[in-house]
């Protein structure tokens, strides 16, 4: 009898019995009992095969209906526990025998899962024919379990095969012994049989005589505790894991346990690109810096290129930044960007000198993209390099600069984006305008799952439900699991919830959880933590907000309000007078609404810089880059057309501009800010303003005051921008320093000012996420002052002091950061911006029409802002404890310092012929003193683990060099004090090698001995097992194996404290035998269950893989055939080209995880634990 016939009695019966039973349950029987029982992966091939009856029903869910109506059915039939954990292992027997492995199940095993599914036909009353057949095959499995008497001997005759060789058996060559491999046929003959033999990839036949077996013994090592415990770091290290970090400990930073959140999304994701959304001041830069550490420990980093705005680059931010990281990067020119596309053009490949390098957005253009003619010779462009350049990692900062698809900067950044490896995005505002502004992000990370907005809105439509969900579940009100079950399931019923978020492995389980009658606290947390990582941008946006972090500083705003003098009133009236002229006769031309709109900020912020201003427009002199500092992208020749039609008119504001008296009490209020500031022990200052011209009349006017100033915009030189910021972060005591920084928006963009604790906003963006990234600058990660002082400057009778009193201040934004508003927010930017810009309203009416946009819109931000202040409460569970626990699971005991302190002693003491070695020096920093044989070795073993990038460099010169001394630690804290000593982490070239050398080949025993106060005092014997688990991501885990579950789930935690046990007896070999069989059964199920769910998220994934692509081809073709200039068409020609091949690498990538999913098992220790109380 066949495990098929078998499992077909099995199904027969189950049917039989719920086919009498479930009908009487209710009329509605086969929907409620039935079709809503079934997970939904079932549930969508009973709608596609029409299923109408049990019959139609498989095995699985057959099982699962029983299991789910478990209560009324046990009930009826008078069924006992036992019988239910028969249901239960039947479950987990179907699974293993879909999935049997090459040879089958052992007859152990088989007899045991033979029995229990007897046992339970008993019970539901089968009938005698197939409980007959059942009792039959189990006969039949237990007769395979009886010992046998052995075979007579039978003599070698001639032409027949040696004893001891058949197919399987490996042998050797008698002549070559070093050549091994595996007879695949054995073919009889006269006088010799001949051997069919696999070996080196290849197949070759030998005769008998040139043949012999090779008896296999198993290889056992003995070693103690610290070997033990060098040789599983060594392993760990060897073969990475998808659940745990190794970049814990390999930066020299005090790692914020929050900043692995993004780490580990990124390497447990599908594909790495990721878009960290993180708050102003929370650390998006050393997040990424862990990122770049992470993908480095599990495969070589050849090339990273880091794209920002270039006052980073002036001020070296990401340089220094990444040098915390033992990173060293170079900073590309103009010169150098094209010396990089003509070698690429001319080699294939990017310059290695310029491996890890670092570009402003600003040198990016149409000639950089597309090339150009030169001096009659053809310059190549991007789009010109075949192949293009694939960097492994790209890093893009400040992403929100790039959110207009329309310019060459996002069109070169989408280009490195779809030929590098990983990717990610960093923006603490990916919301500016709208949610078209998050679109246009994520489909720069991913234009393979969102290649139109129609699929972006396709993907988001379960939020809202979702979201719904999970409010329910935090408020645990009653009936709370019913209401956010049916939340839940209008989110599945969505296109993307019933083609994609249906299959996640993730949501049956959550669903079964809320079908439970009642949940404990703690699993209600579960709950919405479960859902909450169900949000379809879940895998690729990160967003961390400081109040989850709940550490930072209390903002004290101030707000100063300043009336206009009489003359000042009668000069703004005559600007809003002119400016509604000039659109009238325009006709409201929308083009120049908000370039008229700027110019009415422009007297709100400062009457003084009006003149300058206007005369700046009328020359033609102010810049592109000044009218982007005011947030406009508008065409200045317009403006200037607009106002030569009126040149009178604007002359006389001028001349009326510049005949105001010197008094200005809105500066007056403003020097006695700066003078209070500057009685106190930290006098810093950070002033904002919108407009260059008003910060230089406060440079002009504050040179009366014993001050000391610095001024940075868009135009100041990188060298003096770098400059001032360093003489700004000066103790006040230093003669050097600078007391009060002046700063156009240019200042806001990732520049860190947390030793300043005061900022002024001599006017205010309408925008409150520029506000916040104004005020981003000083309240962030790393601020001491326990609060910062926020002085807000409006002008009363002005659009800016409505839009400032009815909304910004409601918001809250001055008193806290944003939180998670942002899309709301950007639609608020836009509403404000409507009503401010429409010049042929009153004073009035824009203040009514802000009141009303206030109380509905404003409301909305509000309410949500005050349900995120009280999650702790709602949760019982703080965010920060979250990611404790998240970096508890995360981390690796073989991989934290004092382990790789282990395993580099182990291996030094190996290269010395076993003698026992020991760093020297007290803690945290030692001293390694090695002569040059030592040397030598060692650099012998670099050679087969070196890679690319300034650590490894470091290490080969002092390999090859003449110092015999280094001094090393391995501490993080110890590392940022000392920057000049080596720093031993888990990725160091010192780390790879001794993994590579200590990596245990042989099974290893050992006896040890444990303090435990939980695990009785005993002896147990255990084996711990290597697990490579293939799908679609690689991973690895250990997989400890005991007699019991509960010793089995804390060996690895009484490992790491355990010393030699004395006087130990070792494990005996019924012992192994035992542990093997219980490995055996733990490894077929978990075995099933992971080949289950490959092959789903793979069918899946290649499925939405193939419409995403299809729709990303129809668009770029539809592009392509609609672009007018030759150049675009190019370029679309190019990502066409890009998204074929991304699709058809992924595509094969998939097709073959979901043919090859499966768990490599071998056993790695064999040992016995002694426990003590």
């Amino acid at each position: 009898m066949s495990m098929h016939q078998f499992l077909g009695d099995v199904a027969a019966a189950i049917a039989a019995v719920l086919q009498r039973e479930l009908p009487q349950l209710g009329q509605d029987w086969w929907q409620s009992n039935v079709v809503d029982r079934l997970s939904i992966q079932q549930q969508r091939l009973v709608n596609e095969r029409r299923v109408e009856s049990l019959s139609g029903l498989d095995l699985a869910g057959l099982l699962r209906v029983f299991d789910q109506n478990w209560n009324p059915l046990g009930y009826r039939l008078s069924l006992d526990q036992q019988a239910r954990n028969w249901l239960k292992e039947a479950q987990g027997i179907r699974n293993r025998w879909a999935h049997l492995p090459p040879g089958g199940l052992r007859s152990e095993d088989a007899y045991r899962d033979i029995d229990t599914l007897y046992r339970l036909l008993g019970v539901l009353g089968a009938d005698q024919a197939t409980l007959e057949r059942a009792q039959a095959e189990r006969g039949r499995v237990l007769e395979e379990l009886a010992p046998r008497p052995k075979d007579k001997e039978v003599a070698l005759q001639t032409g027949q095969p040696q004893v001891g060789i058949s197919k399987g058996t490996v042998v050797r060559l008698r002549a070559r012994p070093d050549i091994t491999g595996a007879v695949l046929d054995v073919l009889p003959g006269d006088p010799e049989a001949r051997y069919t033999v696999f070996h080196g990839g290849e197949v070759a036949t030998y005769y008998e005589s040139q043949v012999e077996p090779i008896v296999l013994r198993p290889v056992r090592k003995s070693v103690e505790p610290d070997a033990l415990h060098a040789a599983l770091t060594a392993t760990q290290l060897r073969h990475p894991s998808t659940k745990h970090l190794y970049s814990l400990y390999a930066s020299r930073i005090n790692f914020v346990p929050y900043q692995f959140r993004p780490v580990l999304k990124l390497i447990q994701a599908d594909r790495p690109r990721l878009l960290i959304a993180d708050e102003v001041g929370v650390g998006k830069t050393i997040e990424a810096g862990l990122i770049l550490k992470e993908l480095q420990a599990r495969r070589e980093l050849k090339s990273v290129l880091v794209i920002c705005p270039k006052p980073l680059v002036a001020e070296r931010k990401w340089m220094e930044e990444l040098k915390r990281f033992d990173e060293q990067f170079t900073h590309i020119d103009g010169d150098a960007l094209r010396y990089c596309i003509e070698e690429s053009h001319l080699d294939g490949v990017w310059p290695q000198q310029y491996s890890r390098s670092i570009v402003p957005y600003s040198l990016f253009d149409e000639a950089l993209l597309l090339g150009k003619q030169s001096k009659g010779r053809r310059v190549k462009g991007l789009l010109d390099l075949d192949p293009p350049p694939a960097f492994d990692l790209v890093i893009v900062d400040e992403a929100h600069h790039i959110r207009n698809t329309d310019t060459w900067a996002y069109r070169t950044v989408r280009y490195f984006c779809d030929n590098a490896e990983a990717v990610v995005l960093l923006s603490a505002t990916p919301i500016q305008l709208g949610d078209n502004d998050l679109f246009n992000l994520l489909q720069l990370a991913r234009p393979d799952l969102l290649p139109s907005r129609r699929d972006f809105d396709h993907m988001a439509e379960p939020n809202p439900h979702i979201n719904a969900a999970i409010e329910v579940a935090r408020n645990a009100g009653p009936g709370w699991m019913t209401v956010a079950r049916e939340h839940f399931a209008l989110a599945l019923r969505t296109d993307w919830g019933s083609s994609v978020l249906s299959a996640d492995p993730r949501v049956q389980p959550l669903l079964d959880s809320l079908d439970q009658q009642e949940l404990r606290p703690e699993d209600r947390l579960r709950v919405v933590r479960e859902l909450e990582a169900l949000y379809t941008f879940a895998p690729i946006i990160n967003r961390t907000r400081r109040r989850d972090i709940g550490n930072f500083t209390t903002r004290k705003p101030e707000t100063v309000s300043v009336d206009f003098t009489a003359e000042q009133e009668k000069l703004h009236r005559g600007v809003l007078d002119l400016v509604a002229r000039i659109l009238a006769h325009r006709h409201g031309d929308r083009n120049l609404q908000f370039m008229m709109t700027t110019i009415r900020r422009q007297v709100a912020s400062c009457v003084f810089g009006l003149a300058p201003y206007l005369e700046a427009i009328l020359s033609g002199q102010i810049s592109r880059l000044e009218l982007s500092e005011s947030d406009s992208d508008d065409d200045l020749q317009t403006m200037t057309e607009a106002f030569a039609e009126f040149r009178a008119d604007v002359d006389a504001l001028v001349r009326l501009a510049k005949s105001l008296s010197s008094d200005d009490p809105k500066f007056s209020a403003f020097a006695k800010v700066v003078r209070d500031k500057q009685a106190l022990a930290n006098n810093k200052l950070l002033v904002f303003s919108t407009f260059r011209h008003t910060l230089s009349y406060l440079v002009e006017r504050l040179r009366g005051e014993s001050i000391r100033i610095g001024l940075i915009h868009g135009d100041v030189p990188e060298e003096e921008r770098r400059e001032l910021r360093n003489r700004f972060s000066r103790p006040k005591d230093d003669p050097r320093a600078i007391d009060l920084l002046l700063s156009s928006e240019v200042g806001c963009e990732g520049l860190d000012y947390q030793f300043c604790d005061g900022i002024v906003n001599y006017d205010l963006p309408w925008n409150p996420m520029r506000v916040e990234q104004r005020i981003g600058r000083i309240d962030r990660y790393g601020q001491r002052s326990e609060t910062v002082a926020i002085f807000n400057f409006i002008t009363p009778g002005t659009v800016d002091a409505e839009i400032y009193e009815r909304c910004l201040l409601r918001i809250g934004v001055f008193r806290q950061a944003l939180g998670g508003s942002e899309e709301i927010l950007g639609n608020l930017t836009r509403e404000i911006r409507g009503i401010a810009e429409n010049l042929q309203l009153t004073l009035e009416e824009q203040a009514r029409r802000l009141q009303q946009l206030a109380d509905n819109e404003i409301r909305v931000v509000q309410e949500q802002m005050l349900l995120e202040e009280q999650q702790a409460t709602l949760f019982g569970l703080s965010v920060p404890k979250q990611d404790e626990e998240l970096i508890k699971s995360a981390s690796s005991f073989w991989l934290t310092p004092p382990r790789i302190r282990n395993l580099i002693e182990r291996y030094f003491s190996a290269l010395e012929g076993g003698r026992s070695y020991k760093l020297q020096g007290r803690q945290p920093m030692v001293s390694v003193q090695l002569n040059q044989e030592m040397r030598n070795r060692l650099i012998d073993d670099f050679k087969a683990v070196s890679q690319l990038g300034a650590v490894d460099r470091s290490w080969e010169r002092w390999l090859k060099g003449s110092d015999p001394y280094l001094r090393i630690t391995f501490d993080p804290a110890t590392a940022d004090e000392d920057r000049s000593a080596t720093f031993v982490t888990p990725t160091h070239p010192l780390a790879r090698q001794a993994a590579k050398s200590l990596d245990p080949s042989a099974t290893l025993s050992c006896s040890v001995l444990a303090k435990s106060s939980t695990v009785a005092t005993g002896r147990y014997p255990f084996a711990i097992y290597r697990w490579k688990i293939l799908g679609v991501t690689e991973s690895f885990a250990f997989q400890p194996v005991c007699e019991s579950e509960e010793h089995a789930r804390a060996l690895l935690g009484l490992l790491e404290g355990a010393i030699a046990a004395q006087d130990a007896s070792a494990i005996a070999a019924a012992e192994e035998e035992r542990l093997e069989a219980i490995h055996y059964r733990v490894w077929m199920s978990s075995r099933g269950e992971h080949i289950d769910s490959v092959t789903r998220s793979a069918e899946v994934r290649l499925a939405s893989l193939k419409a995403s692509h299809q729709a990303r081809v129809a668009l770029l073709e539809e592009q392509r055939d609609q672009a007018t200039d030759a150049r675009i068409r190019r370029m679309k020609e190019g990502q066409l080209e890009a998204a074929n091949r991304d699709y058809e690498r992924r595509r094969s990538e998939l097709e073959r995880v979901a043919g090859q999913a499966e768990i490599v098992a071998e056993a790695a220790v064999l040992g016995v634990l002694y426990v003590e109380n």
